[in-house]
């Protein structure tokens, strides 16, 4: 199958919030989309956001951004869905599911009406659950159904082990999967450097292997949204930039490997409902999930973290 030409790639994106607007910045400063168009039910905001994208064109590239209304979703590639009643520092991402399911169960009729093509990304929280619901509301096709999911929390990690081993965080391989949340799972087992694993890596840098600061490392990672908003009020520019990461796997058909929510049917033991999990990522939507050699105590965590996300989905008749 061809390459696709991005210059036609349309993405459309449901929220006007911090997230929502930062991903909508970064994907002009990437040149991803020929047409952005930002959805929020406070148009007045919309109007707003796009004309201030509108006026950094002459510094970007040649990109049609507009505030719309859902039947602008009309030949979207993707759909982000970035929208939410709002987290509160003391709240965790699980306390959110009733309140943003009722706003799902309206935005997702609204998209399909118009679009039963496109790609459906979901970064409301609480992530995996959304994701779910949204895979269930629209009936698209399982592969196109995606939550941004670990991906930023697979970041974190990789930065983190960057600074300790004092080596560029590209170069870091590591993933955390499974719930976007506190349950979330580091998988240490497979973690490695230039395709050395930790344990023989970190005596090349002559940092210490011990596993202590590892799960400090981890925890650091899994507190960091709480720890952030708690300076700053929320979290936008990361997890802009790793949707960004996730459109430009899409529209430029990479078969790249993410970290993101998408339905299991049986990974270790794990079936019908969404998780993060590394999937190869192209213009289909995922492609294909990868099937990670866990060890067991990396596959109980997972199942645990399966479990939690299992009762939420439940509780809201799922």
């Amino acid at each position: 199958m061809p390459k696709q030409n991005i210059a036609g790639s349309k993405v459309a994106i449901v929220g006007a919030g911090f997230v929502g607007t930062t991903f909508a910045y970064s994907l002009l400063i990437r040149g991803l989309a020929s047409q952005i168009v930002i959805i929020d039910v406070n148009k007045e905001r919309a109007e707003g956001e796009a004309m201030d994208l509108n006026h950094g064109l002459p510094f970007a590239y040649p990109t049609k951004i507009w505030a719309g209304d859902y039947h602008d979703c009309q030949d979207a590639e993707i759909v982000v869905i970035a929208v939410d009643k709002g987290q509160k520092i003391e709240q965790s991402r699980l306390e959110l599911a009733e309140g943003n399911f009722e706003i799902m169960k309206q935005i997702i009729p609204n998209i399909t009406k118009h679009n039963k093509e496109c790609i459906l990304l979901v970064v409301t929280n609480p992530l995996d659950v959304m994701t779910y619901a949204a895979l269930k509301l629209s009936g698209f096709p399982k592969n196109r159904v995606i939550g941004s999911g670990t991906i930023l929390d697979t970041a974190r990690l990789r930065y983190l082990l960057g600074e300790h081993l004092q080596v560029d965080p590209r170069n870091v391989h590591a993933y955390i999967i499974g719930e976007h949340g506190d349950s979330e799972v580091p998988v240490w087992s497979l973690a490695n450097v230039a395709g050395i694993r930790l344990k023989d890596y970190c005596p090349i840098c002559k940092a210490p292997y011990n596993l202590e600061d590892f799960n400090n490392l981890f925890l650091k990672v899994r507190d960091a949204g709480y720890e952030i908003a708690k300076r700053k009020g929320r979290t936008n520019y990361a997890v802009a930039l790793g949707l960004t990461k996730i459109v430009e796997s899409i529209v430029r058909d990479e078969n790249a490997i993410v970290t993101v929510s998408c339905f299991l049917e049986n990974y270790h033991g794990v079936g019908d409902m969404c998780l993060s999990v590394p999937v190869v990522l192209n213009r289909s939507g995922v492609k294909e999930i990868i099937n990670l050699p866990l060890d067991e105590k990396e596959i109980a965590n997972f199942q645990k973290s399966a479990n939690i996300i299992k009762r939420v989905i439940a509780s809201l008749g799922l």
